[in-house]
C-alpha cells in the first residue's frame, strides 16, 4: 500500500514547530510578528513571512483533519451572515453552527440573496452528508426561498432572537479582522476564515456549560487529535 506523502518533507523545521506555529495563529489573537517573537523567545528563529507560509500551506490541511475527527454536529442548525469590508467592498460571511456551537461551515460571498442562501445550504448540505430536523435564521427572505427549494421537509424556524448562537459565533472572526486590519481579498479571506474556524473551535468548547473536570478531559483529548492529526509529537 502507498504512503500518503508527507507534508513536512523537505522544510528545515520539524513538524512540531510548524505545528506550534500553526497553533498558536489560528488559537490566540496573535499577529504573525507576534508568533515570530514567541518563537524567537523559544531559540528558533524564523522570519513572520515564514509563519504566513506555513499557516497559509498547513493550516486548511489541519483544519480538514480535524474535521474529519469530530463526532457528527447536532440536528438542529443556526444559520447567519454577517458583512465583512474588502479592499472598501462589502461582503458577507455566511456561517452555520450545531446546537452546541459547533461551525459547521462558512463561506464568503458578495451578496446576501437567494442564489447566495441556496449555494451556502448546498455547500452545508454537501460536506456534510445529512439533513437536520431544525434550522433557525433571522428574517432575512433569502433563507425562507432555499429552504423551500432544498429542505422543504425540515422544520424553518425565522426570529431576531433565537439565532444569537449563530451571531455570537462571528465574534473570533470580528476579533481576528481586527488584528490582521481587515481581509485583503475575498479568497485570502475564505482561506483564513475556513482554518481559523475549525482549529479555534477545536480547541475552545463552550466552557460556561462544562464543569472543570470534564473541561479539562475535553481539551485534553483535543490535544491528543491536534498531535495526532499534525504528526507532532508531545514533549514531556
Amino acid at each position: 500500500m502507498k504512503r500518503a506523502p508527507d507534508p513536512h518533507h523537505r522544510h528545515r523545521f520539524p513538524a512540531e514547530v510548524i505545528a506550534h506555529a500553526v497553533w498558536l495563529y489560528h488559537v490566540f489573537s496573535l499577529s504573525l510578528r507576534d508568533v515570530e517573537l514567541l518563537l524567537a523567545e523559544r531559540g528558533i528563529i524564523v522570519s513572520y513571512e515564514t509563519v504566513r507560509r506555513w499557516c497559509k500551506k498547513f493550516g486548511e490541511n489541519f483544519a480538514k483533519r480535524l474535521r474529519r475527527r469530530r463526532p457528527q454536529p447536532g440536528e438542529k442548525w443556526y444559520l447567519d451572515e454577517v458583512f465583512v469590508r474588502i479592499q472598501g467592498v462589502q461582503h458577507y460571511l455566511w456561517r452555520a453552527v450545531d446546537q452546541d456551537g459547533v461551525v459547521l461551515d462558512i463561506l464568503v460571498q458578495p451578496r446576501r440573496d437567494a442564489m447566495a442562501a441556496k449555494r451556502f445550504f448546498r455547500r452545508l448540505l454537501k460536506g456534510l452528508q445529512y439533513v437536520p430536523r431544525v434550522i433557525v435564521t433571522d428574517k432575512l427572505r433569502s433563507y425562507g426561498v432555499a429552504h423551500r427549494q432544498l429542505l422543504p421537509k425540515v422544520e424553518h424556524r425565522q426570529s431576531r432572537y433565537l439565532n444569537n448562537r449563530a451571531e455570537n459565533s462571528h465574534r473570533p472572526t470580528r476579533r481576528r479582522e481586527r488584528q490582521m486590519q481587515r481581509f485583503k481579498s475575498p479568497g485570502q479571506a475564505q482561506g483564513f476564515l475556513s482554518s481559523h474556524a475549525f482549529i479555534h473551535g477545536h480547541f475552545h468548547p463552550r466552557r460556561h456549560l462544562l464543569t472543570a473536570e470534564s473541561y479539562r478531559a475535553i481539551r485534553t483529548e483535543a490535544f491528543n487529535i491536534w498531535h495526532q492529526e499534525t504528526c507532532a509529537q508531545r514533549v514531556a
